[in-house]
């Protein structure tokens, strides 16, 4: 494929999303439009991409994609056939061939494209493009053959909305170009009725000259599903959400309700880890072998070991590792990081801390800014008092520390290791190791006061 580039247009205006969003930024199943037809042209095996943009959405989609693909700005909304145009500057005399698509078709799958890209190739094609069979045609332009079954003109629906309630075959969007054939063809497109040039119109120019240009029926026209509005982009998420969801299941995940869980496309699971009902697994999140997550589980951009539950929780940017438990209905916030065999169990929030190995917090508290050492208890209603109101400050909880009910460590602060705090006590001081304070403000108790 080195002597192929492929051309991603993504400069349409999305009017009907009713959006200040770009069209191509809205997302699918956590991952932006734009995203989805780059990452197939990757694996058809095209390494040269150039994306096509409006100068408004320009610098988002710069901003989001970076330096691995090229840009090209189309000044006006002129239609695809000047977007296309845009490109020779980049792509004329460099390539052989041109797979080109839209941004706004994230069910395509790449098996289909390397079939038509087989058969562009097989055939010797000008021009491939891939189709449909539907009973209503919709928004795509309707395709024409004639009696050898060859493509001789696609009508869009703009310009004969009358096409669009007919059943049969329809423009997917999708096409391969002999690269000369192409940039010799484009100046002969004329401007339709609405001023817009359409690629499609390179069919009748194409059966017109003798050209060769082939349609290839995509085996599930489903997978050619466009989005123009919100509507559409629903439909579209609810198939890619249950592609994603057979996906796991193949592959050793157990759902109870599947229809009840929702899985991003970025999201990776172990095998033998049940999904229980009313689960959320997003962004970049990575679960391991052997855990049981949810009912009424989040989980975002976070990373969990093997053999963990998470129960009725919420779980965003933090790490688990291996036979860690936590919930029902505490919260892990950005940063938090929990050791193997750690237990954390109802109504504790943590954020930008660590616990060691076996260190437990059973129940209601709050731990920010806090390193916590192997084997502490923390009691029930324990809270680090980390922000002074300017500053947030740091606690230290050493290993085989015991804080007591309600006590309320004041940052910067450390228990020592094997201390102890009394119920309720206010820890406005260091405690040291094996020593005990009570009270508020809690004072240090003599060794020979701490009970056996």
């Amino acid at each position: 494929m080195d002597r192929w580039a492929g051309v991603v247009l993504a400069a349409g205006m999305g009017v009907r999303m009713r959006s200040r969003l770009p069209k191509v930024l809205h997302r699918v199943c956590g991952k932006e439009m734009i995203r989805y037809p780059l990452e197939l042209l990757r694996q058809v095996g095209i390494r040269r991409l150039v994306v096509v943009v409006s100068p408004t959405g320009a610098s988002a989609v710069r901003e989001l994609l970076g330096p691995d693909v090229e840009y090209v700005t189309q000044p006006s909304a002129l239609g695809t056939g000047d977007a296309m145009g845009r490109t020779a500057e980049i792509l004329q005399g460099k390539v052989d061939h041109l797979l080109v698509l839209g941004a706004d078709c994230p069910l395509l799958r790449a098996d289909t494209v390397k079939g038509l890209v087989s058969s562009h190739v097989d055939a010797s094609g000008d021009m491939t493009l891939l189709t449909g069979i539907a009973p209503s045609v919709g928004d795509w332009g309707r395709v024409f053959r004639n009696d050898s079954g060859q493509v001789i003109d696609i009508v869009e629906a703009a310009d004969d909305p009358r096409t669009s309630e007919l059943s049969g075959e329809f423009n997917g969007g999708v096409y391969c170009f002999s690269a000369p054939w192409v940039w010799e063809n484009l100046e002969r497109v004329e401007p339709s009725p609405n001023g817009e040039r359409y690629l499609t119109s390179l069919a009748s120019i194409g059966a017109a000259g003798g050209a060769k240009v082939h349609g290839v029926a995509a085996a599930d026209p489903g997978e050619l599903q466009g989005v123009n509005d919100r509507l559409q982009l629903a439909r579209v998420e609810a198939a890619q959400r249950q592609r994603i969801r057979e996906h796991w299941m193949l592959a050793g995940v157990t759902m109870v309700d599947p229809a009840s869980v929702f899985i991003d496309s970025g999201v990776a699971i172990g095998q033998d880890t049940v999904l229980l009902p009313n689960t959320m697994l997003l962004g970049r999140t990575s679960i391991g072998e052997g855990c049981e997550i949810g009912p009424g589980s989040t989980i975002r951009d976070s990373k969990v070991g093997h053999r963990c539950r998470v129960t009725a929780s919420a779980l965003e940017e933090a790490e688990m590792e291996d036979d860690v438990e936590i919930g029902p209905f505490s919260h892990l916030r950005p940063g938090a990081y929990l050791e193997s065999g750690v237990h954390i169990g109802n109504y504790v929030e943590v954020k930008q801390s660590r616990f060691a190995s076996d260190a437990v917090m059973g129940h209601f508290g709050y731990v920010g800014d806090a390193s916590i050492g192997a084997g502490a208890n923390l009691g029930a209603g324990m809270i680090t008092c980390n922000y002074d109101g300017k500053d947030k400050h740091r606690t230290v909880i050493e290993a085989g520390a015991f804080i007591g009910c309600d006590t309320m460590l004041v940052a910067p602060v450390t228990v020592g290791a094997g201390a102890i705090t009394g119920a309720g006590a206010v820890v406005t001081r260091d405690v040291p190791p094996g020593r005990l304070a009570v009270g508020v403000p809690a004072r240090i108790m003599v060794k020979n006061d701490r009970p056996d």
